[in-house]
Order: C-alpha cells, then structure tokens, then sequence
C-alpha cells in the first residue's frame, strides 16, 4: 500500500468509522461519499461502528503471503456487523475454535510492516467475544 493512501484511510480503518445514509437508514463500510440506493438524495453523515458482529464465513489460511509466513495457520472470516456492513478480518483464535454465527468484537492489532524497517502499520483484527471460546 502506497504511504498516501495509508494515510488517507487510517481514520476509517483504525477506528471502524463508515457512513451512515439518514434517508434509508443504511450504513457502509468502508465509507461512501454517496448512497447507492438514495442517489444524490441521500444525506450521508459519518459514523463510528461499534465493530461487534458475528462470523458469517471464514477460511483457514496455511500457506500465506510474503509476511504472513510467522502467523500461520490464522483464521480470515468475513465479519457481518451489528449495524449492517460486512468486512473481511482476521480473527485472533485457535482455528478449531472458529465457528459460523460466533460472535465477535474488535480489537486494535498490527497488520504487517512495509518491508524489514518499513513502516508498520496497525488496524482492526477481531477477537470472540466470550474469551473462553477461544
């Protein structure tokens, strides 16, 4: 990721916010400058996401990328948030104890580092809610 672009998305990634449309009572993420539904009669405002969910699939990764090697095996799953929106996350947990429609919260971890004295950079993993389910 290009360092402009990191910096133009750290509010939206390190705190959960997304747009919210006061029209249809939608809410995105990441955020849109316009609602798809509403058009330009939309009125979108920003909002901060509380970024509990639950599962809705996930995958065990094995083989990872360059960087990921250290981490393996993790858990990416897609996150379906209590307001609405959907995301892909990892989930810090054994993978045994992953399951569909678990619930989970946000927690702030570091994503990877931009080569060996790159920058590193953090954001949003999540976590189950319960702690002993994992």
């Amino acid at each position: 990721m290009s360092v402009p672009r990191f910096w133009r998305k750290q509010i939206a990634r390190y705190n959960l916010v997304g747009t919210h449309c006061k029209k249809c009572d939608e809410y995105f993420y990441p955020p849109r400058n316009m609602c798809p539904a509403c058009r330009r009669e939309g009125e979108i405002e920003e909002y901060k996401f509380s970024g509990k969910g639950e599962v809705v699939t996930y995958t065990v990764i094995h083989t990872a990328a360059e960087g990921f090697e250290n981490q393996t095996p993790y858990v990416l799953a897609i996150i379906k948030l209590d307001e609405g929106p959907s995301l892909t996350s990892q989930i810090i947990c054994d993978p045994s104890n992953v399951k569909i429609g678990m619930k989970v919260k946000p927690v702030f971890r570091k994503l990877g580092q931009a080569g060996e004295r790159g920058m590193i950079y953090y954001g949003t993993k999540f976590v189950p809610e319960v702690a002993d389910k994992c």
